[in-house]
């Protein structure tokens, strides 16, 4: 049965992404911000046919431009955030040339940028058009996907845009912390991380496969509190902030004790669950 109803969801997406895409294409070359509303819709959609909640913990800052800065994960993070930021997403330059993928990636209007060294002045530029044209972009600052528990170091040069000033102020930067607590019905366990984590050499088919034939998932983001640059006088005291927020997330959520964030916990539609009800998300099966 599962089999079949994973069968079924594959099938609804792809319908839903072959028509909304002529809608995205044109939003898109019109600048319309139907173009940032409706990649908003894909993921709403996306995730209720895959069965995965998303919990939002704390107040998403309003005022644009915002650089979210998040831990990295899996594939799963595109629609989790997806479906709750109303954001572009900042991809290293390779997802461009992927196939079926990349073109969503470009429909979504992500930013592409080459993420080695050497390159930090042009992806600095790249992103500092987009977040002067009113655009959020979502980092994922350990450049690279880990496995569910642990976070990487954070790569600081990716930061280099809140050094400049957007519209004559201070870029408002939001660190974002995205754990995967449940998983059908109950928290997730140490052993399941590798069935939601997408990192190293999985493949992308059996793991998506995997995802779909599961049972429903809980996503959690928790939204700390925004900063500045100038708060901290370098990027990498800003990135060394932002990782040690993301991490503290990290382990509040695992453990089934979040902090408050100075907001509310929600979900579009659904009402998030007490704190007391995810207990434990990392104990040894």
């Amino acid at each position: 049965m599962s089999s079949i109803r994973a069968i079924v969801v594959f099938g609804l997406v792809v319908l839903m992404t072959l028509v909304l895409m002529p809608i995205q294409i044109v939003a898109t070359l019109s600048r319309s911000r139907l173009a940032e509303r409706l990649p908003l819709l894909w993921h709403a959609i996306a995730s209720r046919l895959m069965r995965i909640r998303v919990v939002v913990r704390g107040d998403m800052a309003t005022e644009r431009p915002v650089l979210f800065v998040c831990n990295h994960i899996s594939w799963l993070d595109i629609i989790v955030m997806g479906k709750a930021l109303p954001a572009c997403f900042v991809a290293k330059s390779e997802v461009a040339s992927w196939p079926f993928f990349g073109r969503l990636a470009k429909l979504q209007r992500s930013v592409f940028i080459e993420r080695r060294r050497h390159a930090t002045a042009d992806h600095r530029d790249a992103l500092q058009r987009r977040l002067e044209a009113g655009d959020n972009l979502i980092l994922f600052a350990e450049g690279s996907s880990g496995d569910g528990i642990h976070i990487l170091p954070f790569k600081s040069g990716l930061l280099a845009v809140a050094e400049r000033r957007i519209g004559g102020r201070a870029l408002t930067v939001q660190p974002v912390t995205i754990a995967y607590t449940r998983v059908d019905g109950v928290p997730a366990l140490r052993s399941q991380m590798p069935g939601l984590a997408w990192y190293g050499d999985m493949d992308l088919l059996p793991h998506l496969w995997g995802i779909l034939t599961g049972g429903p998932i809980v996503a959690e983001l928790l939204m700390h509190a925004p900063v500045t640059l100038d708060q901290f006088g370098s990027r990498k005291a800003l990135s060394s902030h932002c990782r040690e927020r993301i991490v503290e997330g990290m382990s509040e959520s695992l453990s089934g004790r979040p902090r408050p964030t100075g907001g509310r916990a929600a979900e579009a539609g659904v009402s998030a669950p007490p704190e007391s009800a995810v207990p434990a998300a990392l104990a040894d099966s």
